[in-house]
């Protein structure tokens, strides 16, 4: 097998030259954000715009977590698919939800133009692929669902797979038009710069040890210092758990691998084809991700997913899984077989038992949550931030209206392992058997 480099954090980012500060001593703010990610710093600019004194802290350098891990897709997936939710939420609803999910890339992508910044973004929309035949209805049906509802899907028979000229494993699939694949890095690393132009006192490698919250003012201890503020928010989706010790039995993290080819000569292009240089992701029950990225490789990831007992931060360097992704790229893409792949890395996702972002704040109305995103948090994560200034300034916003719901509590360990493991070993079960039918040529 080839050796490939694995990358701590993730190619797409550096340490910044120039970190911000660390906490020390004892700081006032009207509002303090715990997480330096899309959630956080969309938060920041947010509540700066409506002149609110901010205080940002983030136990690493600003986009370390997912918000510089992730494959890079702007997507309006949201929930676990479109025709589930219609089956569990109603049609009224489960359009609501996708329009919001809409919304939000339309947010992004706005806000993308607003900071000037060359993400590489392509409005490509993302294509979920079928490759095998059980992929066809569920596919089918729920892009005909959604044309009658109104909603941004389209389904892409063979002929429409051969006249985009989409890579060869693709056999037909579905379309999000709205949205498409962007360098994640540079985006979070924009929204950044924009926080500190705007006065947001960004303080770096501050770890939260303790926070206060039981009265007025909140207080968030690191080790060297503490910020006091009226309200609080809570930016750190997948590592809430871990890191704060909070919102247990609403989120989950499960950690990812992603990695990226060497780069395609033209002549490797031009035998996969992929002209209009879509994202792309399966219709496996536990996806595989795949997009051109701008200097001319090809990143992808997910299929296997790691859960940590007790919800804890899982390792990344997992040779085992680099070997399954060797096989499972030479597998898609077998016009390129003398293409490898030079880098793998990884990151948690936030996960919820109904596939939905939590939008929520406790009953005193100090401390507010953005957590969740499901693997989608490139759009919600950055449309989060205005849902969450709108919360905390007490302005009405139908947006976190959308999000009120009945949360069933995640089961304790060692349950909660079990039924994490069992349902992943389902799925996988499910996968295996639709990738054996492709190797073997029974499709």
């Amino acid at each position: 097998m080839t050796v490939s480099e694995f990358i701590e954090v993730s190619p797409w980012l550096e340490s910044p030259v120039q970190k911000c500060p660390s906490l020390a001593g004892a700081v006032r703010a009207d509002v303090v954000i715990i997480g330096g990610g899309f959630t956080g710093l969309s938060a920041a600019l947010s509540l700066r715009e409506a002149g609110v004194d901010v205080a940002l802290v983030e136990k690493d350098f600003c986009g370390m977590g997912a918000s510089g891990r992730n494959a890079g897709h702007l997507t309006p997936t949201i929930g676990k698919d479109f025709p589930t939710m219609v089956k569990t939420l109603g049609k009224e609803r489960a359009v609501e939800f996708a329009r919001f999910a809409d919304r939000a890339v339309r947010y992004t992508e706005a806000m993308i133009q607003k900071l000037g910044v060359d993400c590489e973004y392509l409005p490509t929309g993302n294509i979920v692929t079928g490759l095998h035949p059980r992929h066809r209805k569920p596919l089918a049906e729920g892009a005909e669902l959604a044309a009658k509802l109104g909603v941004e899907l389209a389904f892409l028979d063979e002929a429409e797979v051969r006249r985009r000229n989409l890579p060869g494993h693709v056999r037909f699939g579905m379309i999000e038009k709205a949205g498409g694949h962007l360098h994640p890095g540079k985006y979070v690393m924009a929204l950044r710069q924009a926080a500190i132009g705007a006065g947001v006192r960004i303080f770096e490698d501050s770890a939260v040890t303790r926070i206060e919250d039981s009265g007025s003012p909140v207080v968030v201890h690191t080790a060297k210092g503490s910020v006091s503020a009226d309200k609080l928010v809570v930016a750190t989706n997948g590592y809430t758990p871990a890191t704060l010790g909070r919102m247990r039995s609403k989120v989950f993290p499960v950690r990812v691998t992603l990695f990226r080819t060497q780069v395609l000569t033209d002549e490797q292009w031009r035998r996969i084809g992929w002209d209009g240089r879509e994202a792309l992701y399966t219709a496996h029950e536990v996806m595989e991700n795949y997009r051109p990225q701008g200097d001319g490789r090809i990143s992808g990831g997910s299929k296997n997913v790691q859960y940590g007992y007790g919800s804890t931060l899982t390792t990344g360097y997992l040779p085992e899984v680099f070997a399954q992704w060797h096989e499972v790229f030479v597998q898609r893409f077998p016009e390129i077989p003398d293409v490898k792949i030079e880098s793998f890395w990884g990151g948690w996702l936030g996960l919820t038992l109904d596939f939905l972002p939590i939008h929520q704040a406790n009953a005193r109305g100090t401390v507010f949550y953005g957590i969740g995103y499901n693997g989608h948090g490139i759009a919600q994560g950055t449309y989060a931030g205005p849902m969450l200034a709108d919360q905390v300034l007490g302005r009405p916003n139908p947006e976190v209206e959308l999000f009120r719901r009945r949360m069933f509590p995640l089961p304790p360990e060692p349950l909660r392992w079990m039924v994490v493991k069992g349902l992943l070993s389902s799925l996988y079960r499910i996968d295996r058997k639709v990738d054996a039918d492709i190797a073997q040529g029974n499709i």
